[in-house]
């Protein structure tokens, strides 16, 4: 029986797990990430995402952190080589100055959502990605989806 309801239970919940973020997990996350460093610091949420915390990294759904006044990258739990670089004016495969527009996005309003092209962790291709942004003072924390 004790086998039968473990399957169950799997069978159940599986198609939940295996469901692509929306945009809700993407504000949910940074949202979270706020409260973090609210809570805490913003020293503590960075060493969160350096430790790739599942609580921020859930497959292609994750969080990383720029600072606003130099564009600068404080933390990415996928791409850890892009940590202290300014990318700022570095383009997407399509030409694309995406980083600069998340900086003005989040100095001018605070949050919103900035389109792009980038490479998906889980599938290695270059795909749409859609990214929640949210100013928490002198940082950026950006929360992205691909798009199908």
């Amino acid at each position: 029986m004790k086998a039968f309801t473990a399957l169950t239970f799997a069978i159940v919940t599986l198609p939940a797990l295996a469901a692509d973020p929306t945009e809700k997990d993407a504000i949910a996350m940074a949202e979270k990430g706020a409260a973090f460093i609210k809570a805490n610091s913003q020293e503590a949420f960075i060493k969160k995402i350096a430790a790739k915390d599942p609580d921020y990294l859930q497959g292609a759904l994750y969080v990383d952190v720029r600072d606003i006044k130099t564009g600068i990258v404080l933390a990415h739990p996928v791409n850890p080589s892009i940590v202290g670089k300014d990318l700022t004016d570095i383009p997407d495969a399509s030409g694309k100055k995406y980083r600069r527009e998340i900086i003005e996005l989040a100095a001018k309003k605070g949050s919103g959502w900035v389109d792009y092209l980038y490479k998906n962790p889980t599938s290695g291709k270059i795909e749409p990605k859609t990214t929640y942004i949210l100013r928490v003072g002198d940082i950026v924390l950006e929360a992205g989806i691909y798009k199908k």
